[in-house]
């Protein structure tokens, strides 16, 4: 590939790498959207269910490092399941990629825009049409951020997550100092046993899990433009895993501590600010506005990064048409791909302003999400125990880190997958199993495309 053609090689450092990871999956925004759903589900053990869900997931960070020291390619799964497996696996693992990244320019651009609104006009964030407006505003402004180039996306994001990490620190301190000794639930490290938790409560929570740790592997589809690119992007998936884990788990603990079941209830989304506002005086609790409101911008520039880097692999290696390929000849990025989620997200965003809430919205888009993810994460599990098959019995480090614990993995994705089909509504259905199918029509259209061109040039 010549110099023209490739992304901006070696801007990022680990560090970079890292908060690019923290910031995928969200913190601020992933604790708001879904910790009353899972309290209401498993009760006090839901930090239990975050530890043990996240040590599960732990497996595919492992396998992603493992396959990117092989092959460091901004089409990550896409790239290793095409290679250990079949091209056509691999396409529907980039596909199934770029559909839940594509419906998460609703749920990602939803949160921030009724932040935006209850920080300036809070008679408005219930209204969809204008939620719908402000979260637009928001798609094109991240959108430009990223299409000027992959350092001033990083410098962007550094200050977001760092504001929204360190506001939850604040948040969770606060509840720890001012509530240990008069806890509205007696939580202790007996909630975090393994023997308290049933397996049908696991279940159930695990639905739920799925989504907090959604993002982190930004930080392998960028790894054509991170130092290092075969040894850091890998490791910086590790550390954003070991962050988050430990943000969840200690806020779930928070959470339990100074609100009761009654107020965990009814703060449903906005359950942040409900903890805020019960620790510190207004209007200091709107700082948990804004840590909502910046968890949403930075993980839906990270899922912008995700959907550009896969699309623009699949395009260079012919999967897709070439045209998504294309970059910009002074920024460096893929600005077709970049456009091309634009306008889908536009019109997505359009499409869901028709819908009569705007919790129905995020709900149906994170379960439908949450079934997309569980499928490339698994393939990549399996992709990972497969390649590496024949070194997994050179000592117990290889046979546990390269294939027990990906294989686990995997396993546990497609029990969660196929477990959660029979609770999806018809929306989520046709969303998250249909917006997998529906890959067949462009990997068919470009085969198609492929043959003519040869048979022209015979």
């Amino acid at each position: 590939m010549s110099e023209h053609n490739k992304l901006a090689e070696g801007a990022l450092g680990i560090a970079e790498s890292v908060v690019m990871g923290v910031a995928g999956t969200a913190p601020a925004f992933s604790v708001a959207a879904t910790t009353t759903t899972l309290v209401a589900a498993v009760g006090v053990l839901s930090a239990a269910s975050i530890l043990y869900c996240g040590l599960i997931m732990f497996g595919v960070t492992l396998a992603f490092m493992h396959l990117n020291k092989t092959d460091p390619n901004a089409g990550a799964s896409y790239a290793w399941v095409s290679r250990v497996f079949n091209p056509t696996l691999g396409f529907f693992a980039g596909w199934a990629l770029l559909v839940a990244s594509a419906v998460f320019m609703v749920s990602g651009t939803v949160p921030a825009a009724t932040a935006t609104l209850l920080l300036v006009a809070p008679s408005l964030a219930a209204e969809p049409a204008w939620v719908t407006a402000v979260a637009a505003g928001w798609l094109l402004v991240v959108s430009a951020v990223i299409l000027k180039g992959i350092k001033p996306t990083s410098y962007t994001q550094i200050v977001m997550t760092g504001v929204e990490v360190l506001i939850l620190v604040i948040v969770i301190v606060a509840a720890f100092i001012q509530f240990a000794h008069h806890p509205a639930h007696i939580f202790g490290l007996a909630q975090l046993s393994p023997t308290a938790i049933t397996p049908a409560l696991f279940a159930t929570g695990a639905l739920t899990s799925l989504f907090f740790f959604w993002g982190w592997d930004v930080t392998v589809n960028l790894n054509e433009e991170t130092r290092d690119a075969s040894r850091s992007a890998g490791h910086a998936a590790i550390w954003a895993m070991l962050i988050v884990m430990l943000l969840f788990i200690t806020f779930l603990a928070a959470v339990l501590l100074v609100l009761s079941d009654a107020e965990i209830s009814q703060s449903g989304t906005n359950i942040v600010f409900a903890l805020a506002d019960k620790l510190f005086p207004r209007p200091w609790g709107y700082m948990a506005v804004i840590a909502v409101m910046l968890s949403s911008v930075g993980t839906l520039e990270t899922s912008i990064l995700q959907f550009t880097r896969t699309l623009f692999a699949q395009g260079r290696s012919g999967s897709l048409h070439p045209r998504y390929a294309k970059l910009h000849p002074v920024w460096r990025t893929p600005w077709v791909a970049t456009l091309t989620l634009t306008v889908l997200g536009l019109v997505f965003l359009l499409l869901s302003s028709h819908f009569p809430s705007v919790n129905t919205i995020i709900q149906d888009s994170v379960n439908a999400i949450g079934f997309q993810v569980a499928f490339y994460y698994s393939l990549a599990g399996l992709a990972c125990a497969w390649h590496y098959r024949r070194r997994a019995f050179d000592n117990i480090r290889n046979l546990l880190l390269l294939q027990i614990w990906p294989l686990a993995s995997a396993g546990f994705l497609i029990f969660i997958a196929i477990y959660s089909i029979p609770t999806f509504d018809m929306t989520t259905k046709f969303v998250g199993i249909g917006g997998i199918v529906i890959g067949v029509i462009p990997l068919l259209l470009n085969r198609f495309r492929t043959r003519h061109i040869l048979r022209a040039t015979v």
